[in-house]
């Protein structure tokens, strides 16, 4: 038996005994014989409604005042089984629902949530010995039961288990040193082994090259620290569920700028990061203004030189517009938000940028279902803004007590964690409420309607907040915050943020984050059954039903890529209201992200969708309007950009025919031929000096390519020799072959035996010195004579990516665990068939 609130529009028809009496009689069949809580139950059903917004988006603001400071409705005892799609199934039983030690399934959804919300609930006792567990349990299981809220993955998959982190957001600290260094990989290691996504500064590591006064030696940079923590973090899967994601962060003013910005360039070379740039206002200024600026030594912040911003500026724009990599940070406005300014300045973001954090900070998140609160009341579209601010206040509390009842993997993280009590408050199911209350996605409605929806849910979690305050206290670093300066109680330091929403929006049934919807109809592939089902929009499936012009063909045609702007045969009003990403203009997806912005004191996690013929200047206007505008960092994605494209959706989202053709093709290259040697090759020799003593390793070219490698190891003989000359003849094999040099330096790089220092670089062991060489010359052209603008590269011994996807061609990825196609949203990777995603 459900029994709905009347906060969906809907009067109660029965009188208000008659009400308690048929609550108390279900509730006494279900084992709970107090007639106090069956009054309460009919007494939370029968409230009043609240005020709708009207389609216009005209709405008082005394209509906005909720009570929602005041005692929350239970209304959730009787709920036995939330609505889950058969979609949102195979996700949850894939990565959320318990199993037993053979990999069966032995937990329901519902069990879930009611696993979750009772862990949760536990911590109201650490406040006050009395308090109402049972209540707040079914408080919590209410809102996400019905899909209102959604906690971050590892608290959905870990709270009541006893085992894992119930964060998403850490920040770990990095020192410049050896002992540092290592530390830190450690700690990062054991935050994500236990779900947690990691963030670095790498801006406090001096650079390559830089005097080592201990050992006499030269630093190896902070690239190589990068690349470090990268081997790392390909190590650990998250509790055997999802892979390990970073953000690696440099400030502008850093002296390795430039090799930090030309790090990814080479896609495979650092693994599970995404990198941004922290640009400071005196930066954004000088490239506006095409000056140079200062980079300074950052042991001491004193000038060591400058460079042209508008150059620097350029190969960021030009990355973005590769590959999407680097993003910008803007470090100055990320600040001007930073409520603990007597602990430190903010450097340093979780792995999608949306949620700056203090060394050794982390921060639990949780996303609100706007579609939940989209309603009709007397024939119009309406916001339920009294359900809405009652939703935020029980998250609010719910996040607070998930910091109480974490299992920290580092002890200074609880530390710092506890002293700040920050939360991140989000929402998903934007791009739906739009819909439902028929608001274009780019329309200047559509970003009032933003504007007021994060405006309101702020005001009402800065309530919840200050009466949390007031029952537990304001959290330990209040003295010295903005807040005490505002004379203000506030339990947490933060509340909000808009976090990506991948996989639990698919829980959920909505579309994800404030993106756009990104698909009216898609093929879902199951390749192994060798089938393609097509999955519709549930929104767009009824207006269409409704409007008269479903069709099967129109539902192929927007599956196979066919866009609906073009199909005159769906109204205008239709066409207008269903908007996907790539119909909205990059510009118009930064005015959405920073009205949003206005109200997070946090940041955001938003993608700025490019259609692949988008030109460089069309990415530096975003990133400049993004600064212009008050976001706090901007992340691109240019289509078919990466050479592990994301799409579901268009001319290469083929059925299962074209999905198996693919595959058929890719087998038949996995059996590739070597080339014969010609007689004559010229080749390059680069000496490296190892942990067994001075190799010597040439790489020989053909038409400009690397063709094969001989290595030797200074005398000839013995256990060492034999073996580097195997890894030789395997990887002039594989070079021969076709194999791509960058995938035989992933395999190469990082083995460790014997480390050794080689002019301020590490090298591991012998295969790694080989990786090492083979990186520093896979840029070459013809015997080793290098191409002027991949000098650069070159000398750092940095990958370049040298070719562009110039013909437009899209290449697609596949997830590793089902075989469905990946999309790229929120700086994430994502699967829409079994909820599989990755970051960096």
């Amino acid at each position: 038996m459900t029994i709905t609130s009347s906060t969906n529009g809907k009067k109660p028809t029965r009188s208000k005994m008659a009400l308690v009496e048929d609550i108390r009689v279900a509730l006494k069949a279900a084992g709970i014989n107090d007639p106090a809580v069956a009054k309460r139950v009919a007494e939370s059903l029968g409230g009043a409604s609240g005020n709708g917004r009207a389609k216009n988006g005209a709405r008082s603001r005394a209509k906005k005042q909720t009570k929602t400071s005041e005692k929350p409705r239970t209304t959730d005892i009787l709920t036995v089984e939330p609505e889950i799609s058969e979609n949102a199934r195979v996700v949850l039983e894939k990565r959320y629902l318990r199993k037993d030690s053979h990999g069966n399934v032995v937990e329901t959804p519902a069990q879930m949530f009611r696993r979750v919300a009772r862990a949760i609930a536990q911590m109201e006792t650490l406040y006050n010995p009395q308090g109402d567990v049972a209540r707040w349990e079914e408080e919590f299981y209410g809102v996400m039961a019905r899909m209102e809220l959604l906690p971050n993955s590892p608290t959905l998959m870990n709270a009541g288990t006893g085992a894992g982190t119930l964060s998403a957001c850490f920040v770990i600290g990095l020192e410049d040193s050896m002992e540092g260094i290592m530390e830190t990989a450690k700690e990062a290691a054991l935050v994500q082994k236990f779900g947690g996504g990691t963030g670095f500064s790498l801006s406090g590591i001096r650079p390559k090259g830089a005097p080592i006064s201990t050992t006499h030696g030269r630093a190896c940079g902070p690239v190589a620290v990068l690349q470090h923590l990268s081997s790392v973090s390909t190590l650990v899967t998250q509790g055997g569920k999802r892979d390990g994601a970073n953000m690696a962060v440099m400030d502008v003013h850093h002296p390795d700028i430039l090799r930090f910005i030309l790090c990814k360039r080479q896609e495979g070379l650092i693994h599970n990061f995404n990198i941004s740039v922290g640009a400071s206002e005196e930066f954004m200024r000088a490239v506006e203004k095409g000056e140079e600026y200062e980079i300074r030594d950052p042991r001491d912040g004193r000038g060591v030189g400058s460079l042209d911003a508008g150059a620097v500026f350029d190969q960021i724009i030009e990355g973005a517009w590769l590959n999407g990599e680097p993003g910008m940070i803007f470090f100055d406005r990320v600040n001007e938000d930073n409520p603990t300014p007597h602990l430190g300045r903010m450097t340093a973001t979780n792995p999608c940028g949306e949620q700056p954090l203090l060394p050794y900070e982390s921060c639990n998140l949780g996303s609100i279902n706007l579609a939940s609160f989209a309603v009709e009341r007397d024939g119009q579209p309406a916001v339920d803004w009294e359900r809405l601010g009652y939703v935020v206040l029980t998250a609010t509390r719910f996040l607070d007590n998930v910091i109480d009842a974490n299992r920290y993997s580092v002890p200074e993280i609880e530390r710092v964690t506890r002293l700040t009590r920050k939360i991140g408050l989000g929402v998903m199911g934007f791009a739906d409420m739009l819909v439902m209350l028929g608001i274009p996605y780019g329309s200047q409605d559509g970003l009032d309607l933003g504007r007021e929806v994060m405006r309101f849910i702020r005001e009402e979690a800065d309530r919840a907040s200050e009466q949390l305050a007031r029952e537990r206290g304001v959290f330990p670093a209040y003295e010295g915050s903005t807040h005490q300066s505002q004379q203000r109680l506030m339990r947490n330091a933060c509340r909000l943020t808009v976090a990506p929403t991948g996989t639990v929006s698919m829980i959920a049934g909505c579309s994800s984050g404030i993106e756009p919807l990104f698909s009216l109809c898609y093929h879902k592939h199951n390749i192994l059954e060798g089938q393609s089902l097509l999955y519709v929009d549930a929104n767009f499936e009824r207006v269409a039903r409704e409007g008269g012009f479903y069709s099967e063909e129109l539902m192929e045609y927007l599956a196979d890529g066919g866009s609906i702007q073009e199909r005159e045969d769906v109204p205008q009003r239709v066409r207008e209201v269903f908007v996907t990403a790539s119909d909205i203009s990059p510009e118009d997806h930064v005015r959405m992200q920073a009205a949003f912005q206005e109200s997070v004191d946090a940041a955001i996690s938003k993608t700025i969708n490019f259609p692949n013929s988008a030109t460089q200047e069309e990415v530096r206007t975003a990133y400049l309007l993004a600064w212009k505008l008050g976001c706090k960092g901007i992340t691109v994605y240019r289509a078919g950009s990466r050479e592990s494209e994301v799409l579901t959706s268009g001319a290469g989202s083929r059925g299962a025919e074209g999905v198996a053709e693919e595959v058929s093709a890719e087998l038949a290259r996995a059996l590739p031929m070597p080339m014969e040697r010609p007689a004559l090759v010229r080749g390059i020799t680069d000496r490296v000096r190892t942990g067994h003593g001075n190799m010597y390793i040439t790489i020989n070219f053909r038409e400009g390519h690397p063709f094969e490698v001989f290595s030797n190891l200074g005398k000839a003989g013995g256990c060492d020799s034999a073996q580097l000359e195997a890894i030789s003849r395997l990887a002039s094999l594989a070079l021969r072959s076709g194999i791509a040099p960058e995938q035989i330096v992933e395999q190469l790089q990082g083995i460790t035996c014997c480390p050794a220092w080689d002019d301020g670089i590490l090298v591991r062991s012998a295969p790694d010195a080989v990786a090492l060489v083979l990186s520093r010359q896979a840029l070459s052209s013809g015997g080793g004579t290098e191409q002027p603008e991949q000098a650069y590269a070159v000398q750092q011994g940095l990958f370049l990516k040298t070719e562009a996807n110039g013909k437009g061609a899209i290449n697609m990825a596949r997830c590793p665990d089902c075989h469905g196609l990946l999309t790229h949203q929120e700086g994430c990777e994502v699967c829409h068939d079994c909820g599989y995603n990755r970051c960096g």
